[in-house]
């Protein structure tokens, strides 16, 4: 019999109780995900997925608050609790150490780690970026679904084929958008874009490297300095999480022009998903890039 959400952490203690509270007399606030697969995705790509790929069957919860970055994630003993509880965890390795030891600590019964599904690199975690690659991380969560809640199997994989329908689509438009921008530098304000720029054909340049919190070394300044001016960039682009400071100084220093490209590593707007966010990017990258 699957678990009901009083099995799940949530985001503070005082959440957490009150799930209990509802769940434990079957009362009529816990009918609205009573049945349901309760699923607990590390970071916001990961809940996306699992809510196009199980739809009304599955009950997300999100262990990165919104707007948070999840490489600083820590997690309360009641969410480590609850990695172990829930009918299925879905994680990267590598990106966030405290859902990693959490992992390992609770052996929960069915996980996907998206770094294997996406065939991702270790050294750089950042593999949703690139459309296709989250496909594969959709195929793996409704498989596992699919052995969780075998009833339910047929649309679990309907789900998953939608989602590669709509990645692809979106693949495609950014294959046509950036078509004419082969072999053009992108300069970031961290290293998040790599997946991305080696789909497209672009080169990404990092101000910082992969951990957006390591500041940059007079050295790379001035690397950074002379890759713009040889490639002539026009503009230097930034994150939210993050924020302009460091990119915005330097822009001004060089002459050039900033622009926002999210990484997509949680999301701060509900009325904007995964594929919004990136056709935002795609436009942000068609009129900050120097195309041929």
């Amino acid at each position: 019999m699957r678990r009901t959400p009083a099995a799940l952490a949530a985001t503070t203690i005082a959440a957490l109780t009150l799930l209990t509270a509802c769940s434990s007399d079957g009362s009529a606030d816990d009918a609205g995900t009573e049945g349901t697969v309760e699923v607990l995705a590390s970071f916001y790509p990961l809940q996306f997925v699992v809510e196009q790929v199980g739809g009304e069957h599955v009950s997300v919860s999100n262990l990165t608050p919104a707007a948070a970055e999840p490489h600083d994630l820590e997690l309360s003993p009641a969410q480590v609790r609850g990695i172990g509880q829930a009918d299925l965890v879905v994680y990267l390795s590598g990106l966030q150490s405290a859902t990693d030891e959490a992992v390992a600590a609770q052996s929960p019964e069915h996980v996907v780690d998206s770094a294997e599904a996406a065939e991702a690199d270790a050294a750089d975690p950042h593999f949703w970026l690139e459309p296709t690659r989250l496909s594969l991380v959709g195929e793996a969560v409704a498989a596992e679904l699919s052995a969780i809640d075998p009833d339910n199997a047929a649309d679990y994989t309907a789900g998953a084929e939608a989602l590669t329908a709509s990645l692809d689509e979106l693949d495609q438009e950014f294959a046509d958008g950036l078509a004419q921008c082969q072999g053009a530098t992108l300069v970031t304000s961290h290293e998040a874009f790599g997946y991305l720029a080696d789909r497209y054909g672009l080169v990404q340049e990092g101000i910082t490297g992969i951990n957006p919190d390591t500041e940059p070394s007079p050295k790379r300044l001035r690397e950074v300095r002379t890759i713009v001016e040889r490639d002539d960039v026009s503009t230097l682009f930034f994150e939210r999480a993050v924020g302009p400071k460091v990119t915005q100084t330097l822009a001004d220093d060089l002459g050039v022009g900033t622009a926002l490209l999210d990484p997509i590593e949680s999301r701060a707007d509900e009325s904007s998903d995964y594929l919004d966010i990136m056709r935002a990017n795609l436009d942000s990258l068609t009129t900050g890039l120097t195309c041929g």
